[in-house]
Formats: structure tokens, C-alpha cells, sequence
């Protein structure tokens, strides 16, 4: 028998686990206060918990879409809030809670499911792997200048925290969801946004972008007026078109008292430098994993988003955790079938999520042998079937 089971967590438990993911964290207990917000992102019937003597493990996930190449939306399950009570770490229990997950996401026809990772040896084996980044960029305020070309802008407004919380689900469905990798916020998700937000600052603000169409843009800032330099930190930043771009950086660059602006979680290859007549203003301070994603249904996954165009690859994938997804797949850009013919390359699942939004080249991913069994030829199709446009990103953190 063993020493623990795992079960799914009634409401009244949501408060003991929350407290034990704070401690795996070595964070103290939440206040009444902080509980209030925080339990309105447990949805119901999507935590698990392992019981030994008592709550040992955690862990939970909310439901929500995921875009993917070619505008798809699929069913996805943000996991989060995962701790092991420290003294049972390293006997199982995290596998055990991962795997009864995956088995809740198979039966209720989930497509993927993506998480933040605070370490990055943990996840890779349950199928996870990293499938965007994000950098976080710091642009010196005082020597900042706007090239002659960068687009007026339209108007912005600028909300306190308590106008704007009951905006911020119509602001972000208008502006945040448009890249491969974006997720969308359900309800649930707002609360532990809000805490997130008031956590980073006691005074954050929203300002938003207009144009003669509508809002096309928004970014949440706050001023750390005990750092020196004085720092104006921007942990949200979403926007539809070049003005709306441009008009929020003609904003942030007109906020005074400030030497320094922080921009958070950005994607790769947004073009910040470029704005000013300097490059160098803009400094990338950090490049990180941002979203880990696993594919829980790969069939459905495959046949979700678009290809570019090239001769077909067949790719064996092999899943030790979700044996259904083993197999063989041809894939071109008329779609995806399972096939018994020899394959063209051999991938575990992990793999095949960092490929799947775009983020990673295949050739990279052989060299690294996360990819076998191909030659340049093949590398080189799969590159133009996988590949995107734009670089992916989620922009959401949870």
C-alpha cells in the first residue's frame, strides 16, 4: 500500500493547500486578506491533493485556450500553485499529482497544458518542455529619444487600480490575445492577477491607448520611488497595431521623476531598441523560459494549427507518460494523419511542444540530440512546416 494518496481537493481544503504551496515556496502564511483574492483563482474541482498524515502535496490548474499557429484556439489547463511539504520531497508524490492530472485533462478532452516553471530540471520529465521565451528590457528614460518616423500614437487615458480591475478582461480580450503561444484569461484568473499586481505595488495604474477605432492597447506600470535610479516597472504591455505601440512608449517616456523604465516578460523580437535614435537606450537585461507546454492530446494538437509549405515529414513521437500519443504522424500543409510508414525523425513529446508553437528551430534541437534520425534535408522541411511569423509568447503569468 502506499504511504499516500491523492484525491481531489474539496473547497473547504483550498485555504491548507494554498498555504502549503506558499511554504514549498518559504513564504509565510497568507493573510485573511490576501486569502479573500487568492481564492477566487481556485476554480472548483481542478485542485489535487496527496494525503499522508495530513496534506503533504498540492497541486491545481485552471481551464482556458490556448492560440496556436494559424488562429486556433484548443482547450488548455494552466497549472499552478504545485508544492511537496518539505520532508517528503523525492519519494513520489510530485509524479503522483502530475499524473493524476494528466489523467483529470485526458478524460476531459484537454489539448494541452502549460505552467511556470521555478526550476527547470523538474518538468521536462512529465512532457513539458520550454516553448517561448521572454527577456526583460531596460530603456535609460534620460537618453531616450524617438526617431522621426515612430507613429504619433492616438490618446491614452490612465485608470487608478480600482477603475481599472473591472476593465482589465475587456481590455486584455481586445489587446493580449494575438500571438501564437497566447492565452486566454478567464475569470477565474483575474482575482490572482489583482493580488499579483497589488503585491508588486501599493499604487499600480493602467493606461490605455485610443485610437479613432477603439482601445488598441494597454499597460499596467507602477514607480519605485525607493530605488535609485527611480524606476518605472511595466509588468503588462499589450497592444494591436504600431500607434498603439507607439503611443504607449510616448506615454511611459513622458511620466516624470523617473530614470529608468523596466519592462517586464516581453517577447522576443518586439523592436523597442528601434524606436529611438539611440539603440543602445535599450538594454535586454534577462532572457528566460516563459511558457512550458505539454501536449496532452498530440493528435488533436497537430491537427489544431496551420503548416507552412513543404513536403510532409513523418515525426514519431514517443510519450511515456501518455502512451496514446505514441506513434507516427505525416505532416504537411494540407494537415496531419497517423501513418505506418518509416519516419523521417524521432522526438520525445517534450520536444515536440518546444517545436510546436514556432519558438524552436529543429536544427538546434538534433544538435542537442532532442531530435534524431534526421538529415539536413528533412531539418530544413520541418523548420518551414513548424515555423512562425511572429515569435510566440504567452504574455500571462499565473
Amino acid at each position: 500500500m502506499s504511504e499516500y494518496r491523492i484525491r481531489p481537493l474539496e473547497t473547504g481544503e483550498h485555504r491548507e493547500a494554498w498555504d502549503l504551496f506558499r511554504a514549498s515556496l518559504h513564504v509565510s502564511p497568507g493573510s485573511d486578506e490576501e486569502w479573500d483574492r487568492a481564492a477566487l483563482s481556485h476554480q472548483q474541482r481542478r485542485s489535487v491533493g496527496a494525503f499522508g498524515p495530513g496534506l503533504i502535496g498540492t497541486a491545481r490548474s485552471f481551464d482556458a485556450e490556448l492560440l496556436v499557429p494559424g488562429g486556433a484556439k484548443v482547450p488548455l489547463a494552466a497549472v499552478t500553485g504545485i508544492g511537496v511539504r518539505a520532508g517528503w520531497t523525492r519519494r513520489g508524490v510530485l509524479t503522483s499529482m502530475i499524473e493524476a492530472q494528466l489523467a483529470d485533462f485526458t478524460e476531459r478532452g484537454i489539448v494541452a497544458a502549460t505552467l511556470r516553471a521555478t526550476e527547470g530540471a523538474i518538468y521536462g520529465r512529465y512532457g513539458y518542455g520550454i516553448a517561448t521565451h521572454a527577456q526583460n528590457v531596460l530603456v535609460d528614460r534620460h537618453r531616450a529619444r524617438l526617431r522621426p518616423e515612430v507613429p504619433p500614437g492616438g490618446q491614452v487615458h490612465v485608470l487608478d487600480l480600482g477603475d481599472a480591475v473591472p476593465q482589465w478582461p475587456e481590455l486584455y480580450a481586445a489587446t493580449g490575445f494575438t500571438r501564437p503561444g497566447a492565452m486566454t484569461r478567464p475569470p477565474v484568473f483575474w482575482g490572482g492577477h489583482e493580488s499579483q499586481v497589488r503585491r508588486l505595488s501599493p499604487f499600480p495604474r493602467t493606461a490605455v491607448h485610443h485610437s479613432p477605432a477603439g482601445v488598441d492597447g494597454y499597460l499596467v506600470y507602477y514607480v519605485d520611488r525607493e530605488s535609485t535610479p527611480v524606476k518605472l516597472h511595466v509588468p503588462g504591455f499589450h497592444y494591436t497595431s504600431p500607434e498603439a505601440f507607439a503611443g504607449l512608449w510616448r506615454f511611459l517616456l513622458s511620466v516624470d521623476l523617473v530614470d529608468e523604465i523596466a519592462l517586464m516578460y516581453r517577447p522576443l523580437g518586439e523592436p523597442t531598441s528601434l524606436l529611438f535614435t539611440n539603440p543602445h537606450t535599450a538594454k535586454i537585461e534577462t532572457t528566460h523560459d516563459e511558457t512550458w507546454l505539454r501536449l496532452v492530446d498530440v493528435p488533436a494538437a497537430l491537427a489544431a494549427r496551420t503548416y507552412g509549405v513543404a513536403e510532409p515529414v513523418v515525426l514519431e513521437v514517443h510519450d511515456r507518460m501518455l502512451p496514446a500519443n505514441d506513434g507516427r504522424y505525416r505532416i504537411g500543409p494540407g494537415g496531419v494523419e497517423r501513418t505506418g510508414v518509416t519516419a523521417d525523425l524521432e522526438l520525445d513529446v517534450d520536444t515536440l511542444a518546444m517545436l510546436y508553437l514556432g519558438e524552436w528551430r529543429p536544427a538546434p534541437l538534433a544538435l542537442a540530440g532532442r531530435i534524431t534520425g534526421a538529415d539536413e534535408k528533412t531539418l530544413a522541411r520541418t523548420e518551414t512546416l513548424f515555423g512562425t511569423e511572429r515569435n510566440p509568447w504567452c504574455g500571462t503569468d499565473f
